[in-house]
């Protein structure tokens, strides 16, 4: 019964709404991105470090300019440290002479 004047034709769609909004928005995506960087410091670092940065830059909307928010650029900072890190220490324990002997 598409009567009663509730039918379709006033507004169909909102004009500012150009996908889905099923997933995170940008400023959980911050705030996870953050979470991970500081968690990455303490345990798999080379994990968490790389999906920092991925969350801080989603956050900050794939671009450099314009408002950032904090927490997205904490996270893409702390998550390349954080990755830097693991990388130098796993360069560390590849090296010859540091076995057991």
């Amino acid at each position: 019964m598409a009567g009663f004047s509730h039918g379709t034709r006033r507004h169909p769609r909102s004009r500012g709404r150009t996908w889905s909004r099923t997933g995170p928005d940008r400023a959980t995506l911050g705030i996870i991105g953050a979470v991970c960087a500081v968690a990455g410091f303490f345990v798999l670092g080379i994990i968490l470090g790389p999906v920092a940065i991925v969350c801080g830059w989603l956050a900050m909307n794939r671009t450099w300019s314009g408002a950032r928010p904090v927490p997205a650029l904490i996270a893409v900072v702390l998550g390349a440290i954080d990755t830097l890190l693991a990388i130098i220490w796993l360069a560390g324990v590849a090296t010859p002479g540091t076995g057991l002997y």
